[in-house]
Formats: structure tokens, sequence, C-alpha cells
């Protein structure tokens, strides 16, 4: 097997990478990952893209989508913390590689390989561990990780790290109300009162897959997309051409009064999971933020029968709402020994400090039964 790179995925089949990252990982489709290039979401917000290949003869049989950053922008994994010890004893923390899906915080493989064999997985490790010090780099970083890349990132001597998001699965409910008789009797009369208040504002809502959209309705969802980081001092990195050219793979929620449109939300789907990503609004309207965020997105998958939503990076208001706390994984490799040593014991504090956060989290469950 020989492993090279390209910083284009223009120079690799189509069909070849998708047949090792599998149809179910949206995010890491040859289509979805060669738009973000095409459309301007990378380079001019510090991504460079170096793609890690192994070929054994002709055939494709590993990968590893990896960036080079000059920022911690748009990764979700915060390292602020590090890059300022780094500045302030006068030591370069950018650049330094990442492995994640830009701007994307939804956990999936890093590693791709062929039947998962384990061979090809330490081989790639191996190789980006070399280029990040060949290169000079600070550090490589793998983010929102599925346990078996961990496992092999944990066996390179990497360190890790861990987090919480809030998903809502699908336990066969047939309908919303099914769900609403899981929970508790306080979650679920707030749940009601929410919605409640957003049916008695005469607030009108209606789902649209990503191609049926108009292309008014293009205008009117990337300009809410855009307000929402306007109002966060943030920066929409994500362009309209690119969103439309991944709209196979979006829903758009939509909510009108009287004959104007007045909020959306962007989503992802594939054929079992539901990613909440972006909203924005042009007015305040009470509780419409839970509506077309979470609860939308509940009936969506409800009717569709997708097992899984995830509608985001943090905001542990969502376990009131059904969103359980679901553990986030990351892999990282220091090149410099002091820090490592550094990073290694604030990792140990960090730790023990989420385990304890973690429990409390599992303590506010919403559910009757769980």
């Amino acid at each position: 097997m020989k492993v090279s790179t390209a910083d284009n995925l223009s120079a690799v089949s189509a069909q070849a990478w998708n047949a090792i990252a599998g149809i179910d990982n949206l995010f890491l489709q040859h289509g979805f990952l060669h738009a973000l290039e095409q459309h301007d979401c990378l380079s001019p917000w510090g991504w460079q893209p170096v793609y890690f290949l192994v070929h054994d003869s002709d055939e494709l049989v590993g990968a590893c989508a990896c960036y080079i950053k000059t920022n911690s922008y748009g990764e979700f994994v915060f390292d602020w913390a590090w890059a300022d010890a780094y500045q302030r004893n006068n030591i370069s923390y950018y650049p330094k590689l990442v492995t994640s899906i830009p701007f994307t915080p939804a956990t999936g493989p890093r590693l791709l390989a062929k039947n998962n064999e384990p061979i090809i997985k330490q081989l790639l490790i191996e190789q980006i561990i070399t280029f990040t010090r060949e290169q000079q780099l600070s550090s490589a970083h793998w983010l929102f990780c599925e346990n078996d890349d961990i496992h092999f990132l944990k066996e390179a001597s990497c360190l890790t790290r861990f987090d919480y998001q809030y998903h809502w699965q699908n336990d066969e409910y047939e309908n919303f109300d099914h769900f609403l008789s899981a929970l508790n009797a306080k979650r679920r009369k707030n749940i009601k009162r929410e919605r409640r208040i957003v049916a008695e504002n005469n607030i009108e809502l209606s789902t649209v897959n990503g191609i049926d959209l108009t292309e008014q309705q293009w205008k009117i969802l990337y300009d809410f997309y855009k307000i929402t980081f306007l109002k966060k001092s943030g920066t929409a990195t994500f362009t309209l051409d690119f969103f439309q050219s991944v709209a196979s793979q979006l829903h758009a929620v939509f909510a009108q009064d009287g004959s104007k449109i007045v909020a959306g939300a962007i989503c992802y789907k594939n054929d079992t999971h539901l990613y909440g990503r972006h909203w924005g609004c042009y007015a305040h309207y009470d509780n419409l933020h839970f509506e077309l965020c979470y609860y939308q997105g509940i009936d969506y998958c409800i009717e569709n029968k997708l097992q899984t939503f995830e509608p985001g990076a943090q905001g542990e208001h969502k376990i009131w709402r059904g969103f359980l706390p679901t553990r986030t994984e990351s892999a990282h490799y220091i090149t410099h020994d002091g820090f490592r040593g550094a990073i290694e014991q604030f990792l140990e504090q960090e730790h023990k400090a989420m385990n304890e956060y973690g429990k409390q989290l599992s303590e506010s469950t919403p559910y009757r039964c769980k």
C-alpha cells in the first residue's frame, strides 16, 4: 500500500471516495466535501485541504480529509487557551492540522478504510503524524471521532478529549403526542405551552426539501443564515452556491406571519439522521426558535422514521425538550514535548470535571422511564 496526498478532491474519483466513505456518512460524501472547495467555503477562512490517500495497487482503500488551519474558527472543539499559551511563550500554535468537517460539529468516521481494516487506519495515522512533523505544524487534531477511530488514535499516543452534545432518539414514536407521553409531566406541559404560544401568534409553519426550494425561498433562507451570524458577530462561511449544490441533502423549515416569511431553519438529512445546523429570523417571536429548530425536527424524524436528530453543538436547555447528553470525542497529537505534557495534565483535570458534569446532565433527564 502506498500513501499520497492531494490538495483538491477533483483529483480523486467520486465513486472510489464514496466507496470507502460509505453512503450513510452524509458529510464525508465526495460531493459535499468537494462543494466546500468549489464554492469558496474553505480558503477564505483559513482551511487548506490536504487529503491523505491510501492505494493498494490502483484501488483507493483508505483516506482522511485533513485541513491545515491558521485559526481555530469553525471547529467546535475549543483550543483557544492552548493557542494563547503558545503565544505567551513565543511559540507558534498556527498553522496546525485538523481532521474535521468544516463548520459542522457532527460525529462520524475520520479514518476511512476499506472494510474498516485496522492496518489502513494505522497507516493513515502514522503518515499524518509524519506530515505534521515534516511540515513543522504544531499539532494534529481529529475532531468528533467515532469510537473505533479513537481506539486507534489512542494506540498512536494521541491525547483524547471529550464533551457533550444533545441528541434526540426516535423510540419508534407514532407521532409527536406519543413522544410527549414518554416525558415527565413538567416537561410535557412546558413543550405543549411553547408550541401553543407559537400557534396563538398565528404563525404558519412549512417544510420544504432543498431540491424543491424556489429561487425566492433560497434568497430568504440564505438571508436568515447570514442574519444570525451578524447578530452574534460571527462569519457566514457557507455560500449560497454551496447550499444549492447540496440541495438534495438539505431540509428547510419556514415560519410565516401573514403573507411574510419571518424565520427559517436549515437542516441536513440522510436515511437515518437529521442534523439541525442554522436558523434565522427577522423579528422576535416567543418560542419560535424552539419550534423551528427542535419540535419541527422531531416531527420530521417521526414522520420519516429517522432514528436520530442532532440539533447542533452545545445548549443544556435541549435536555428539557427531549435531547439527551451524548459524548463527543476528539484526539490530539502535540509535537512540542513541553506543551504535550502541559496539555496532558490539563486534559486529565478536564476529564474529571467533564465526568462529573456528565453525571449531573444524566440526572436531568426529562423522560419518565429513562
